[in-house]
């Protein structure tokens, strides 16, 4: 039920409230669902009518959880004890505040300290305590540098200290607020227009030429940072990497080109690994494999990717072996289920299904118990996979989906069933999607980069 079409709330009995809100949880809940659903396609479909798809339902949901917390309140007020349980019931789970947070203590005492029956001295019998989260605006504030000059009258020496260093020379913006704007408009997605206009309404006046500006500046200075991440990345013996779309001004042609992030994703925690987890992004004008090549140069191990043509070269050199990505097997065959209710294709869902549920209960577990669960499980059932997927295709067209479907994975076989000889690595390459999210909402807001110095300074600053 929208929230546009609510009927009068002060004019409903509680029944009328009771059976609206359950009404509205129900139909929460189902928004809940196809929204999680969309996600779980968005990363791998890459469709803009996806996006738009959870945009809507998001909104949609915000509106209908905001109308439940104005039902849920009028029951509250209600006296009835049946309405007050079902407004609890309703309500989510509150969960404890974290204990970082600075606590600032207020005690409210009773007004007299003596009994209001007897007159008597009240001793304490314990208390009730409450947290409330509160928010402090962020704010701007000026600091004033002063170095006083002092002189010898004798020798005329005139001592003064040094002016304390800027992280751009002779820059209004301190570190605090050059992070600031780093952060909101790679990490929080505002573009720079919209950061002057929210500064703005705080009285500080900051074009966005001159916020542009520090970003510049801001991204020279974290060039080293970037190459020492980079070298922690390509250490490692396991590598996820994927790459997305990301339009670039033409300067002078008023149009956009097609330039590439690519991300580098080293983590090892499903495997009770204890190395810190890390990404590394690089830009490239086009999508040429070359520019994989020149990222991995130093790179030995086993690359978890996606079936681009580009990553071949490495293959070849004998120095990066192919571990091939079960989630695009299994997108493929769901895109078929969907499309056309296809039973074949539902079969082998679930048979993939089987080896994700053997995942998810080794998950965090020692590379040697990963190894070892998956060559007495895994591989059996990915053998009988096999057998049923060669079997299929004598009875399917060779040009149907289903066909397509398979002949991928057979392309790819020996790399799907690397993952299950070494325990380090996953059964999918979706660490390297989820890295990928960020440039996925940053590329709606922003819409495009200025120029290719514009794609390396986004791929230097995205987190």
């Amino acid at each position: 039920m929208p929230a546009a079409v609510l009927p009068d709330l002060n004019a409903l009995n509680i029944h009328a409230l009771r059976a609206m809100v359950v009404e509205q949880h129900v139909f929460i809940e189902r928004l809940q669902t196809m929204i999680a659903h969309l996600r779980r396609m968005q990363f791998g479909r890459k469709s803009e009518k996806i996006e738009r798809q959870i945009e809507q339902l998001e909104l949609e949901l915000e509106d209908l959880e905001s109308a439940q917390a104005a039902q849920l309140e009028e029951l509250d007020r209600n006296l009835e004890p049946k309405a007050s349980a079902v407004a609890a019931k309703q309500k989510p789970v509150r969960r404890s505040l974290p204990d970082h947070l600075p606590r600032e203590v207020k005690i409210h005492a009773p007004a007299a300290s003596d009994c209001p029956a007897c007159g008597s001295q009240l001793n304490k019998l314990g208390e009730d305590v409450a947290e409330v989260l509160e928010w402090i605006p962020a704010s701007f504030k000026v600091i004033r540098h002063v170095r006083p000059k002092l002189c010898c009258s004798k020798c005329d020496v005139i001592v003064q200290a040094e002016a304390p260093s800027r992280p751009i020379a002779r820059g209004l913006a301190g570190p605090g607020l050059l992070a600031h704007v780093i952060v909101s408009k790679y990490a929080d997605h505002l573009p720079l227009y919209r950061q002057s206009e929210i500064y703005a309404r705080e009285g500080v006046d900051l074009e966005r030429s001159t916020l542009a500006d520090w970003v510049g500046s801001s991204s020279k200075l974290l060039e080293p940072l970037g190459e020492a991440l980079r070298k922690y990345v390509m250490s490692t013996s396991k590598l996820h990497v994927d790459d997305t779309p990301v339009p670039v001004l033409e300067p002078g042609k008023g149009r956009t080109k097609t330039g590439r992030l690519w991300t580098y994703v080293r983590d090892e925690r499903a495997a009770a690994r204890t190395t810190a987890p890390a990404v590394w992004f690089a830009y490239s004008p086009d999508r040429s494999g070359k520019h994989p090549h020149q990222h991995l140069a130093t790179f030995k191990g086993t690359l978890q990717a996606d079936a681009y043509a580009g990553f071949n070269r490495l293959y070849e050199s004998g120095n990066v072996q192919e571990a091939a990505c079960w989630a695009h097997v299994r997108r493929k065959l769901f895109d078929i289920q969907q499309a056309n209710a296809s039973p074949l294709a539902a079969q082998a869902l679930e048979r993939i299904a089987e080896l994700y549920l053997i995942e998810s209960e080794i998950r965090g577990r020692p590379p040697d118990e990963r190894k070892q669960v998956r060559q007495a499980r895994s591989r059996p059932l990915i053998a009988a996979l096999h057998e049923w997927m060669r079997n299929t295709l004598t009875k399917v067209p060779r040009k149907s989906d289903i066909a397509g479907a398979i002949g991928y994975a057979f392309g790819r076989w020996p790399a799907l069933l690397r993952y299950c000889d070494d325990g380090l690595l996953e059964i999918d390459n979706n660490a390297a999607e989820r890295a990928l999210r960020a440039v996925a909402l940053g590329r709606k807001n922003y819409l495009f980069a200025g120029s290719d110095a514009g794609g390396e300074r986004a791929a230097a600053c995205t987190v």
